[in-house]
């Protein structure tokens, strides 16, 4: 026997029960519009906002953060945990251990290690910024027209690129840090801008050239867009991830290659207090002293680590096939 078909309730109610029913239909969407209904979550979010949600749930980036944020605090405001004065020396306290006031112990010329650390790190963290920033502004602004405009442009900037990539960065560094008398970080940072510039020109170059292929950049060049707006209000917007994570990632590379420079005796110089002329002083003593030659040590792989942390953090958030 077939079975009987049951109309639904708004239609057992009549043309009263279909009008509540467009009615609380209504409502519903007039809700969400307003937002008095639905879920947070049926609202659209950007790149970056799902970055962000993702940044604020990963222990790394909340870790590294934090040290991040007490290295740039303690740079510009040494004198907020350390109180000492980090060129007092005191010949008679030369390479002792640790004493009260001074958990540190002392270098060869009496100064006390722990003030030395913590002003130490105001020189490397001017370096890594000012580097990764010079840097990173000057390969995008390269890159990004290389990519975009393409042609001879495009084919000069490889070519040049090219050529840097091929100069050793220590025996560059060496070479033309050796002629260089200022005792500032600025030459350092220069340096670094000069050879650091190709690595983030090509990922910028590479970003714009898949970002300019998308359809609302077709779109927004149909309706008479100028170059400038594309660039600006369209392709780099939705380019300038990837440079972001690279830039992060080598901004503690930046930081190891100025102590590293520094080590040498080419990079940063006396009286300026950085933890690698502290490593390079230390290293002879090793034996005798090693509390000289730790605590910098220490101090620079915490801050080189925790830059490269964020960068991970940063890149597993802005890429979208890792989620």
């Amino acid at each position: 026997m077939p079975e009987r078909y049951v109309p639904n309730e708004a239609v057992t109610h009549g043309d009263g029960g279909t009008a509540a029913l467009a009615m609380a239909e209504a409502e519903t969407l007039e809700g969400g519009r307003n937002g008095r209904g639905g879920s947070p979550r049926d609202k659209p979010r950007s790149l970056w906002g799902d970055a962000w949600r993702d940044l604020r749930r990963n222990p790394v980036f909340l870790v590294s953060a934090l040290i991040i944020l007490f290295l740039v605090v303690i740079a510009i405001w040494p004198q907020l945990i350390a109180d000492g004065n980090p060129y007092r020396a005191d010949l008679a306290k030369a390479q002792e251990g640790s004493a009260p006031g001074h958990p540190f112990g002392f270098d060869t010329q009496g100064r006390d290690v722990y003030t030395r650390t913590v002003y130490g790190a105001r020189a490397s963290i001017t370096v890594g910024i000012c580097a990764t920033a010079g840097a990173a502004l000057l390969g995008s602004a390269l890159g990004g027209l290389a990519g975009f405009f393409g042609g001879w442009w495009d084919a000069l900037l490889s070519r040049v690129a090219d050529i840097f990539f091929g100069i050793p960065v220590l025996l560059g560094g060496l070479v033309f840090l050796s002629v260089v008398t200022s005792k500032t970080v600025w030459p350092v940072v220069g340096f670094i801008v000069l050879l650091g510039w190709p690595q983030i020109a090509r990922i910028a170059r590479g970003s714009v050239v898949t970002a300019k292929q998308n359809d609302y950049v077709q779109a927004a060049r149909a309706l008479g867009a100028s170059s400038g707006r594309l660039l600006l209000r369209h392709i780099a917007p939705n380019a300038v991830a990837p440079v972001i994570v690279v830039a992060t990632i080598a901004l503690g590379t930046y930081i190891s290659l100025e102590a590293t420079l520094s080590y040498l005796g080419a990079g940063l110089k006396p009286p300026t207090v950085s933890w690698g002329i502290d490593i390079s002083t230390a290293s002879t003593y090793i034996r005798n002293a090693p509390h000289m030659l730790l605590y910098p040590a220490g101090a620079l792989s915490i801050t080189v680590l925790a830059f490269i942390m964020l960068g991970d953090a940063v890149r597993d958030a802005l890429d979208p096939k890792l989620r």
